[in-house]
């Protein structure tokens, strides 16, 4: 491709729009227009990037025995009744009415439609299992559409679905989902983490998502400290064994001013929320945060809004008509300075058990840097990433809603088991530039790259220069090198910092020192690494470059 006829419109000037780093290259670059709130147009570069994407999700389906077909975007309703999502879902739901007056959504998810599919077809144990794949469009109404790619309207996603006779079936293809997961991460020259998780409005027994590390990630994660325990999960899903201080004396309850010298362990904080079920009272240690998700799933509420009743004075005792839920540190008999309720003042030698009462004692807590591994003990380390796949054991939650049944080999009926397998594409594509950028621009994986090497002559009007920047060129692309020739009219520094911007992992630089030695400039955009070798070697060296993915090699 000869960059004069390449349509990459970069921008000198960063969108006023853009609060992220991919976001703002993303748009700077020319790989991506915005279209509408959250919905964005994929140019050339952007749609290449993509494609490479799906090249390496594809193979790795393929390689598990996942076979791709493609399901339809507009879904009738009555699937997502009879599976009882068609509330439960939400106003990020895209629904709308054809011209009969009937109630179809565009996909977000594929569960329902896969499932009537399977069923029709799937009747007998011998015909499992089935692993079915596609890549999509798929469209959530989000209330808040931000940061370009990474939280938009409209994205691009590969979701595969697994049907198994039992449990066992679904632990093995679960296991083959992670580990092509792991693979096409790893390939795509990202540094990543896969996490336990919140099955979240899927549903389901179990999930990882797959958490690319990255400073500005909109998710916290935890993992153990001592790499060869492995333990990982994501903040809303995290569990650290409760550290419960040595009990208090269990005196008097008794009311006096708050002097702020307390230890934040002895403080009881009272949380109060309110949610579609009532008010509920959450009780953490003072050094505590409340884990809203954790308290969400446990009391099955669709919705839960900290409150201020109360302001910082709330406490709980004598609480009327609230769900009172403590977390596993909240032990009986232990004795808590709390709330009273009243301005300046608190309440001292708060006994659980005898002054207050919960109704519920789970893990409510969220956990962080420092707190001791539940596998080892070793303290936690907390990171931020974003979520680019996830994979979950939905075991029967559709298939017995929506009757998909298969006859087991004794003669009974049993409902599929299975499993769902995400990736977003365009959010990985995000996930890469949040990752990995500079102030100069995007600093692509080689996998990932629309392009791998651009080649530029220094001055765009000394013929021999643009010869040979047109011979190498031409010998790149005999190589199987994809290039990009920088014939524009324009001055060595405006194609340096495009090519920058853009994020070419290698730039060939054919200055005037080529006519005199016959050399030319390597550059590795990743390391900074300057190479001169004779012109003629160029593909040899940059194949090897790009098969190590490691940089120039100076020896």
């Amino acid at each position: 491709m000869r960059a004069s006829q390449l349509y990459a419109p970069t921008l000198r000037e960063t969108p006023a729009e853009a609060e992220i780093a991919s976001h703002r290259l993303l748009l700077r670059a020319g790989f991506i227009r915005k279209a509408a709130a959250g919905i964005y147009t994929l140019l050339p570069l952007g749609l290449k990037v993509v494609a490479r994407i799906e090249k390496v999700v594809r193979e790795e389906m393929d390689r598990q025995g996942g076979q791709e077909i493609l399901l339809p975007i507009l879904q009738p309703a009555e699937l997502w009744l009879e599976s009882g999502r068609w509330n439960v879902y939400g106003p990020e739901l895209c629904r709308l009415k054809d011209r009969h007056g009937r109630d179809f959504c565009l996909g977000p998810t594929h569960e329902e439609i896969i499932t009537t599919l399977v069923m029709g077809d799937v009747r007998s144990y011998r015909q499992l299992p089935v692993l079915l794949y596609q890549i999509q469009d798929k469209f959530r109404d989000e209330k808040r559409p931000r940061f370009g790619l990474m939280r938009g309207r409209e994205f691009i996603m590969k979701d595969l679905y697994s049907f198994d006779r039992d449990e066992e079936g679904l632990a093995l293809s679960y296991g083959k989902m992670y580990e092509a997961y792991t693979r096409i991460f790893t390939r795509l020259g990202l540094e990543f983490r896969a996490v336990e998780a919140d099955s979240g409005a899927i549903g389901g027994t179990g999930s990882h998502e797959f958490m690319v590390l990255a400073g500005e990630g909109e998710a916290k994660v935890v993992f153990c400290g001592r790499e060869e325990c492995g333990y990982a999960a994501n903040t809303e899903k995290a569990f650290s064994p409760p550290r419960s201080l040595p009990a208090g004396e269990a005196g008097s309850m008794v009311e006096v001013a708050a002097d702020g010298d307390v230890d934040p362990g002895r403080v009881l904080k009272t949380v109060l929320f309110k949610t579609d079920k009532g008010m509920v009272a959450a009780l953490v240690r003072g050094d505590r945060e409340v884990n809203e998700i954790k308290l969400q799933n446990l009391l099955g509420l669709l919705e839960a809004e900290a409150v201020r009743a109360g302001g910082d004075n709330a406490g709980p005792v004598d609480l009327a008509g609230v769900t009172v839920v403590a977390d596993l540190e909240v032990t009986p008999g232990s004795v808590w300075v709390t709330g009273s309720g009243r301005e300046g003042m608190c309440l001292t030698g708060v006994q659980c058990g005898r002054d207050f009462v919960p109704e519920h004692t789970a893990d409510i807590r969220l956990v962080g840097a420092g707190h001791p591994c539940p596998h080892c003990g070793e303290p936690l380390v907390e990171a931020r990433g974003i979520e680019a796949g996830q994979v979950f054991k939905l075991g029967t939650k559709y298939s017995a809603k929506l009757g998909a049944n298969f006859l087991e080999e004794d003669g009974t009926t049993r409902p599929l088991v299975m499993g769902c397998y995400g990736i977003g594409i365009t959010r990985t594509m995000a996930a890469a530039v949040e990752q990995s950028h500079d102030e100069r621009g995007i600093i692509w994986p080689v996998a990932m790259a629309p392009f791998e090497v651009v080649v530029v002559p220094v001055n765009a009007k000394d013929p021999f220069q643009t010869n040979l920047a047109g011979e190498i060129y031409r010998l790149l692309n005999e190589a199987g090198v994809e290039a990009v020739l920088d014939d524009r009219p324009e001055r060595a520094g405006v194609k340096f910092k495009d090519a920058d911007l853009i994020g070419y992992p290698y730039r060939v630089v054919v200055g005037s020192g080529a006519q005199e030695d016959g050399q030319v400039e390597i550059y590795c955009r990743r390391d900074g690494q300057t190479l001169r070798v004779p012109w003629a070697t160029v593909p040899g060296a940059l194949r090897e470059a790009l098969a190590s993915t490691t940089g120039l090699n100076n020896g």
